[in-house]
């Protein structure tokens, strides 16, 4: 069998990895320009292929026969070559959101519900949410209901973003103030490229339940395996697929006090997982071309603070790396954000007397014990996780792990 993925520009895609856990086909990308689009649809090698934008309606023109959820979607992203040679479209699109809105446990039912965002993937949310039983309100930037009146929809229950505002690498900005809407129960994104858009962590913020766009990735995959292969797939499958999609995106970040040994744990799982380690530290020397004590001494804390929240900014929106933060990134709240966006944040927690202090300026010029009384709150305020690092550095690399695994 044949299959891949049909778009003009597909870039880094996650489809070929999601369906090499579906089933034992090949899967690749063809990038085609529209011109080429009927000639390969009609003619090309392949058994059954996803489409994406901007080729979701382009397509149908070239199909023999259109599921009943593909009519009522008007847009096409599975295709079949039947043994006989039609082709065979579907959308699975619809069932990948479903699924999303039933995996939040948030309740759509009865309940008004903003949809942003006016393109494909809107449509797919609006027509599911109705058969879902809520009460939709499509806003766009120039429609009846825009961006400049939502106060009038300050009672929404839910809102669904399916624009491109917050995706990578455009991170950090919002399409909407939540706080806005005081009755919000919810929130989700199909976005899953930051794992946590600006959207979702002001959400996380106002301990509203939240949701990215991953689930509905997997989901519509596994829908459209079915139809590659012609066979059923349980449905938990794509509760492992998500699993192990999110473990791999997300980075591990590591804080903790200076000397606490964040470059050799970084190091040693980097190793371990065979990613990327990204210090901070050496971002910023290598963008500010000096060294920190000489940041420092020439232009001072708040300079060297500027350099670092741009360092990690770079660092943050990126995924699947461990990065190991400077031992004051917490003291900056700005940083929070920029950092929990894609990871998960483990604090290195080792005995005071055990921290070097050479080539730290900080770290030379306070007690050690007054500095870490004054972070210790910012630590446990940044982190998901604290973890020892008194012992072996296997161990701690060990308990890392464990619990990274244990928590995508």
């Amino acid at each position: 069998m044949n299959c891949g993925l049909l778009g003009r520009k597909l870039g880094h895609s996650y489809s070929p990895q999601i369906h090499g856990y579906l089933g034992d086909y090949s899967y690749v990308l063809f990038e085609k320009e529209p011109e080429e689009v009927g000639d390969f649809v009609r003619n090309g090698d392949f058994t059954g292929i996803n489409v994406t934008i901007p080729y979701k309606k382009d397509v149908i023109p070239y199909l023999d026969e259109l599921s009943p959820t593909a009519k009522k979607m008007g847009s096409v992203n599975t295709i079949v070559r039947r043994k006989d040679g039609t082709l065979f479209g579907h959308n699975t699109d619809y069932f990948g959101f479903t699924s999303l809105v039933k995996r939040s446990g948030i309740r759509v039912e009865n309940k008004k519900v903003l949809v942003l965002g006016s393109g494909g993937t809107s449509n797919t949310a609006v027509k599911a949410l109705c058969d879902l039983g809520a009460q939709v309100v499509i806003i766009s930037r120039s429609g009846e209901n825009n961006y400049h009146n939502l106060s009038r929809h300050a009672d929404a229950a839910v809102i669904v973003n399916t624009t491109p505002v917050g995706m990578f690498p455009n991170t950090g900005v919002s399409p909407v103030d939540l706080k806005d809407f005081p009755h919000l129960e919810g929130v989700l994104d199909v976005i899953y490229n930051p794992a946590k858009t600006q959207l979702l962590l002001d959400a996380e913020k106002l301990g509203l339940p939240h949701e990215n766009g991953l689930w509905m990735l997997v989901a519509q995959a596994k829908e459209s395996a079915e139809y590659f292969t012609g066979a059923a797939i349980d449905d938990s499958v794509i509760e492992a697929i998500h699993h192990k999609l999110s473990v791999q995106m997300q980075n591990i970040v590591l804080t903790g006090m200076p000397g606490c040994g964040k470059s050799t744990i970084g190091a040693m799982l980097a190793k371990a997982l065979g990613r990327k380690l990204a210090d901070a530290d050496e971002a910023i020397v290598h963008s500010a071309g000096k060294s920190i004590p000489e940041i420092f001494a020439g232009d001072g804390e708040a300079v060297f603070r500027d350099w670092e929240t741009k360092a990690l900014a770079e660092l943050g929106k990126q995924s699947g790396l461990v990065i190991a933060t400077g031992g004051g990134a917490v003291t900056q709240e700005r940083n929070y954000p920029l950092l929990h966006q894609n990871g998960s944040i483990f604090w290195l927690q080792r005995d005071i007397d055990l921290l070097p202090t050479e080539g730290r300026p900080l770290s030379q010029s306070n007690p050690l014990r007054d500095l870490y009384a004054r972070r210790k709150p910012m630590y446990g305020a940044f982190a998901d996780f604290s973890v020892d690092n008194n012992g072996p550095a296997e161990d701690t690399v060990k308990a890392i792990l464990a619990l990274l695994e244990g928590n995508p």
